[in-house]
Parts: C-alpha cells; sequence; structure tokens
C-alpha cells in the first residue's frame, strides 16, 4: 500500500516536473535568440530592455490566475490548458514576419511562466509537510533549468532560425499537454483535494494576501525568483553589449557567434539557480530538523522557525552578490563577471527553495492560492529590473541600484515580519476571518 502511494507520487513529481521545464524553455526562449531578433529588427538597447521584460508581463496576474486555478479545478486540468495555449501561438510565432505581432505572440508565449504555481500545488498536494522542501526543490530547480537549457543549447541547434526553434517547442507543448491530462491526478487524495476547492474562494484569497508574512515571502520571491527571471531575459543582451570587446577577444565573432557567447555565459546563473534549488530546499528541510535559527532578529519557537532562518540568510547573501556584480562589471573583468554569476545563481537557488520550503506550510488548505500570490506578484520583478538596469548610464551600475533601493528595504520587511513567535500568519494589514472549508 505505502510503496504503490510513493510510486504514484513519484509518478506525479515527475509529471509536473517535466511540464515545468518545457514551459520554462518557451518562456526565455525568446530572450535565447534576441540577439538574432535585435539584429533582424534593428532593436536598440531600450528596446532590448523592453524586449526582456515583457518576457513576464504576464506572470504577475496570470499566476494568481493559475492558482486559484489549481485549487478549483486540479492542477492537470490548469497545467494542460496553459500548456495547449501557449504551444498553439508558439507555432503561430514561427510564421509571423511583423515585429509588432511577432512581440505579441511571445509575450502570450511566456504566459507559459505561470504554470509554477500550478505544479507547486500539485506536488504540495502529493508530499507530506517533512519533506516538502525537497520534493519542491526537485520540482522547481528541475524545471528551472529549462531557461538554461534554453539558453545553452537552442542557438547551438538552430542557429539564428528562430522560427524553427519556436515551431518545435509548441509541438512538444502540446504532447506534454495530453500526457498531463491522462496521467495526471489532483492529490493523493479526495480529502485533499476538497479541502483546497472549497477554500478556493475570494475570502481566502483576501485572507492570504493581506497578511504581512505573505507580503514578505512575496517580496522575498521577488528577490530570488523575480531576480532570476529578470536576469534569464537580460543577460545575453548585457555580455553582448557590456562585454562586446572581451567576447570577440575569445573569437565569438558575427551575430551568431555573440548570440552563442552570450546566450553560454547568461547560462551559468540559470543554470546554477536551477541545479541548486533541491540542495537548497534540501537545506531548509536541514536547518528544520536540526532546529537552527543563527539570526538575532527572525522567530525562534515556531513550528518552522529554522526554515524562515534559512530564508534570512538567503536574502542576505542575494543582497551581498547583486553589489559584487556591480563590481566585477566595473572592473572590465568578464571571468570575474562570470564567477560572481555563480556565486548569485547560487544564493538565488537559496532564496527560491526557502520560499517555497515555508508557503505550503504557512497556508496548508490554500496551497494554490498562497503559491499565487508569493509566486505571482513576485515576478514583477522581472519586469522592474530588467527596465532598471538598460535605464542606468553604466550598463554594469543597475545591480547595485536595485540591491540599494529594493532589496535592503524588503529584507529588512522580511526581518520584521518574521519577527512573530505566535502565529505569524494571523498578522495582516486588515483583518479577514478565515473563510469556511465552502463557500
Amino acid at each position: 500500500m505505502q510503496q504503490a502511494k510513493d510510486t504514484h507520487k513519484v509518478e506525479q513529481l515527475v509529471i509536473a516536473t517535466v511540464a515545468f521545464f518545457w514551459c520554462f524553455l518557451m518562456w526565455f526562449s525568446t530572450a535565447a535568440f534576441s540577439p538574432s531578433i535585435a539584429a533582424h529588427y534593428h532593436l536598440g538597447i531600450k528596446e532590448l530592455g523592453l524586449l526582456a521584460s515583457s518576457a513576464m508581463w504576464m506572470a504577475p496576474g496570470g499566476r494568481m490566475a493559475a492558482g486559484w486555478a489549481a485549487d478549483r479545478f486540479g492542477a492537470p486540468r490548469a497545467f494542460a490548458l496553459v500548456l495547449a495555449a501557449c504551444g498553439v501561438v508558439s507555432i503561430a510565432s514561427a510564421f509571423t514576419t511583423s515585429y509588432p505581432l511577432l512581440f505579441a505572440e511571445r509575450v502570450v508565449v511566456a504566459a507559459a511562466g505561470v504554470s509554477f504555481v500550478i505544479g507547486i500545488q500539485h506536488v504540495a498536494q502529493w508530499f507530506e509537510p517533512h519533506e516538502i522542501g525537497t520534493a519542491e526543490g526537485l520540482y522547481a530547480g528541475t524545471g528551472n533549468a529549462g531557461a538554461g537549457v534554453g539558453a545553452l543549447l537552442l542557438p547551438r541547434i538552430f542557429g539564428t532560425s528562430y522560427q524553427s526553434a519556436y515551431l518545435w517547442m509548441g509541438v512538444v507543448a502540446l504532447a506534454i499537454a495530453g500526457w498531463y491530462l491522462i496521467r495526471g491526478r489532483a492529490a493523493q487524495s479526495v480529502a485533499r483535494q476538497q479541502t483546497a476547492r472549497g477554500r478556493s474562494g475570494w475570502k481566502s484569497a483576501a485572507f492570504v494576501w493581506s497578511r504581512y508574512v505573505a507580503i514578505a515571502l512575496m517580496l522575498a520571491y521577488a528577490m530570488s525568483f523575480g531576480l532570476e527571471i529578470a536576469l534569464n531575459a537580460w543577460l545575453p543582451g548585457y555580455f553582448a553589449r557590456g562585454f562586446h570587446a572581451e567576447v570577440v577577444a575569445l573569437g565569438f565573432t558575427g551575430v551568431a557567434g555573440m548570440q552563442i557567447a552570450a546566450g553560454t555565459f547568461a547560462a551559468v546563473q540559470s543554470f546554477t539557480a536551477s541545479l541548486f534549488r533541491p540542495f537548497a530546499g534540501y537545506m531548509s528541510d536541514l536547518f528544520q530538523r536540526r532546529g537552527w535559527t543563527p539570526l538575532p532578529f527572525i522567530a525562534r519557537t515556531l513550528p518552522y522557525a529554522p526554515r524562515l532562518h534559512w530564508l534570512g540568510i538567503a536574502l542576505v547573501l542575494i543582497t551581498l552578490a547583486m553589489g559584487g556584480l556591480t563590481a566585477a562589471g566595473l572592473s572590465g573583468s568578464l571571468h570575474a563577471s562570470v564567477a560572481t554569476l555563480v556565486a548569485l545563481g547560487i544564493f538565488i537557488s537559496f532564496g527560491t527553495g526557502g520560499t517555497f520550503a515555508l508557503v505550503p506550510l504557512l497556508f496548508p488548505d490554500r496551497p494554490g492560492i498562497a503559491a499565487g500570490f508569493v509566486g505571482g506578484l513576485s515576478t514583477a520583478g522581472g519586469i522592474v529590473y530588467p527596465l532598471i538596469f538598460a535605464a542606468q548610464s553604466n550598463i554594469h551600475g543597475g545591480y547595485l541600484r536595485v540591491a540599494l533601493a529594493l532589496f535592503i528595504p524588503f529584507v529588512l520587511f522580511y526581518f520584521w515580519a518574521a519577527r512573530h513567535e505566535r502565529h505569524p500568519e494571523e498578522h495582516g494589514v486588515f483583518f479577514v476571518p478565515q473563510a469556511a472549508p465552502a463557500e
């Protein structure tokens, strides 16, 4: 009996992970070909920043809606719908010759990114609290690797023919959608599924959205995943423009060569952020088992207090690494910038893994709504950060500007919200009574 249950939950984890990997690949496939698109349509640096930012436009509201849909209708139906819709538009974009139309279609394809919260809800419905950090880390980390795979391999496989890449990615998305519908199961028990469905009303949403700790986790995810997706979209153009002479000196010339080199360097951040995310989830589990609470500003007696401390450490490290990335860029050293990106990617994984080791525990009856809020609004960072990066007089200065103006206040708010020793999830902007099981 137990063996059959374990087999089923592993299968659901695999289905969700493969689907999210492909969605992530589609989400940032535009960034992988940004040098080709920029050269073909003669785009400047500000247009390139707008193109990078556009990949996140659908995510904030879309993820909140997707989280609600996962609770209401079950993850298999919700995930299959996202895959099918984005797959069809990706195929259509392969035959588009007008840049405004191509831009609009790629914004729609970027809606594939909303699938993250559906998978988070799906995994939370199958795994227990003591293993949730590792399970969610495996799901999200492997899925996030899609961005790095895209940056590294798509230009090598398709060259400058982004049209062919968009066609094949859409076809595969349709196939995965069918697989998810056939083999996906919404939850390990009918009771869990019914509880999530019963808590999917507007009162539950208002309760989650107004909690200080939920807002703090959303900001933490904006610092980690919001930054990760911003860098996924921004870095190919950043290396092509900010280190042009250094890349040429390595022997990469022409649009195709520059695209391969810039994509390779950009993939460093994505791969480290993805590959270390399961480790980050495991570390959250380890902090919890060992009862480690090293930070002086955060609650220590809560049942999940060690997880709060692990996330706090991650946020401090991310802020420091952003300053280091500006320093490396101003030094003119390509090697130092890539090395700093490795460290930043690891710290980002600590933040992403640490956040979603907490969300299902804080709001166990509302996994989709909570994941949609935390994982949705946070992606606005992916819209804002590239615009700040592109607006600086020096292309290397934006990282420090973001750290000083945004990340330090975010960290301070997180410390303040996580200080409560009793039921921090009850403290909010205004009082909202918890919703009844059925609404």
